[in-house]
């Protein structure tokens, strides 16, 4: 892919393109975002760079509108109004103010244009009202706007869930919430807090009117709802409850509703949990994915800190969920799925490491820590039982020297044995083999970029056939946008609801100990 150069406060930094996005939206997703207030449609002539090389296309009538002849003389030109086919060179003129959300980058879910839209909203006074969809994650929380009345997406943000300064795994907070009030109470706003900041970030920087906000969707696994809401802390730590729903509804919505500034009369739903630590992100992710339809039997992976998976046998879902920890997200020398994130690493003789939309490495991401252990694999440095030649690796990725030690490998390794030990405990109880699965999605801000290949050689997924496996980004966000807007995806939902049986707990089966074991080797999956 093409690339544009960026010169920002006097620093160069470079980003691969699609050919054909325009320059606004490249730089979107990462620090180096240009001032905006029209949403990109060149209404607000603030998104001002210029043209230090390469072809810009012809000016627009909008630049035109907003540009004096002088200034396009000497190639200022707005950000939304550039759409490259080739390699370009900027300077960023006009800088949007420092922000920790960014929109999400290209792939982070399917955004779906053409979605089902006919859940009206009982609030009629507002003209072209819209909704928010919102998927709180463990590590991240992620939501976008749509109009509600034809179903188009305006505007999306992510950026860090801010409990994680009370730990990075949900036990660990629901620990602390459960003993103190105070900080059960403090967890919750600060939750509230961070999703008024990224609304605030879209009304700024895309000119929008937060009050056209009628309705919110709310999903998210169960300890993220729990400690939302404020119910039912203690009982999740207590694994005779995680077979059992657990309600997750909040008290009162009106002060998340003041602190939003959205419409005063706004519908604000979280969507319940199955039971357990099976949320109501895993469910989204299966209105997403259409887990019920097509061939069967199906499984579905949402691996993260909390992983959840599924399997629809064509008559019943089965499910559990199991606690991946931070390996796919975020350990060690790990990072999210963003710019400068290393997301594939191959060999050619030597190891090369290529990174998201930019030449700055700042660590390696899900996708690329499976692919470094499986080069490693295959290059003796590395052991199937997870120990390095010599105790750590040393690499370096662009400007960066990192180390790979063996405790990041440990915490992949105890990651990906206990999602291995979910699907095989799934599989037993629905009396399946691995080889019969005809459909295994992989779910989760990692898996996007996930390569099969690499992930089956470490034993993360399944060994069967590559058409059998699909990739699909955030499936929470996704449903969760679809239950905003569908009346069928609610239906959707509600036969899976009806379908699925009791919640499979792993504290309670016998076997597995001995799974999880024989998962910790890094090897091709091991079946039932």
């Amino acid at each position: 892919m093409p690339e544009l150069t960026i010169l920002l406060d006097h620093q160069t930094h470079r980003l691969v393109f699609t050919p054909g996005r325009s320059v606004r939206d490249v730089l979107e997703p990462t620090p180096y975002r240009v001032r905006s207030g029209c949403h990109g449609n060149g209404a607000c002539g603030l998104c001002r760079i210029r043209i230090l090389a390469g072809d810009a296309g012809p000016v627009t009538t909008s630049e035109q509108l907003h540009l004096h002849e002088d200034l396009l003389a000497q190639g200022v030109r707005l950000a939304c109004q550039v759409r490259p086919h080739e390699a370009l060179s900027v300077e960023v003129l006009n800088p949007a103010p420092p922000s920790d959300w960014r929109a999400t980058p290209e792939g982070f879910w399917q955004r779906g244009e053409a979605r089902e839209h006919d859940v009206m909203p009982d609030v009629v006074d507002v003209p072209r009202p819209c909704g928010v969809a919102v998927d709180i994650g463990t590590t991240n929380l992620s939501l976008s706007v749509f109009e509600l009345e034809c179903g188009r997406w305006l505007a999306d943000r992510w950026g860090r869930n801010p409990q994680a300064a009370h730990g990075s795994d949900f036990i660990s907070r629901l620990a602390a919430a459960a003993h103190s009030r105070e900080i059960a109470a403090q967890m919750s706003a600060q939750v509230v807090d961070a999703l008024a900041e990224a609304l605030q970030d879209i009304a700024v920087h895309d000119g929008f009117d937060l009050r056209r906000i009628v309705r919110v969707v709310l999903v998210g696994n169960t300890a993220m709802l729990a400690l939302l809401t404020g119910k039912h802390l203690a009982r999740l730590l207590c694994p005779e409850y995680w077979s059992l729903p657990l309600e997750c509804r909040p008290d009162d919505v009106a002060p998340w509703i003041a602190r939003w500034q959205i419409h005063p009369h706004a519908q604000v739903e979280v969507v319940q949990p199955l039971a357990g630590f099976v949320g109501s992100d895993l469910l989204a992710g299966l209105v997403a994915v259409r887990l019920d339809d097509g061939d069967t039997p199906a499984l579905f992976i949402d691996a993260g800190t909390n992983s959840e998976v599924a399997l629809w046998d064509g008559e019943r879902l089965y499910v559990t969920a199991t606690a991946g920890g931070p390996a796919f997200e975020t350990v060690g020398l790990g990072v999210p799925a963003e710019p400068g994130a290393i997301y594939r690493v191959t060999c050619n003789g030597q190891l090369e490491f290529h990174t998201l939309e930019s030449d700055q490495a700042n660590g390696l991401c899900g996708s690329g820590l499976v692919d470094l252990m499986a080069r490693l694999r295959e290059k003796g440095i590395l052991n199937e039982r997870g120990n390095l030649v010599g105790g750590e690796f040393r690499f370096s990725a662009g400007k960066r020297d990192m180390v790979l030690t063996k405790r990041d490998v440990d915490a992949f390794q105890r990651a990906k044995a206990a999602i291995g030990a979910a699907v095989s405990a799934l599989c037993r109880t629905a009396d399946l083999h691995v080889d019969e699965l005809q459909r295994i999605w992989i779910a989760g801000a990692f898996g996007r970029y996930l390569d099969i290949t690499s992930a089956q050689a470490v034993g993360l997924v399944p060994k069967v056939s590559r058409e059998r496996i699909m990739l699909a980004g955030n499936t929470a966000l996704s449903g969760c946008a679809d239950l905003l807007l569908s009346t069928a995806a609610r239906q959707r939902l509600s036969r899976l609801r009806d379908r699925a049986g009791s919640v499979l707990n792993l504290a309670h089966d016998a076997d597995f100990a001995r799974t999880f074991m024989e998962h910790l080797y890094l090897r091709p999956f091991t079946t039932p």
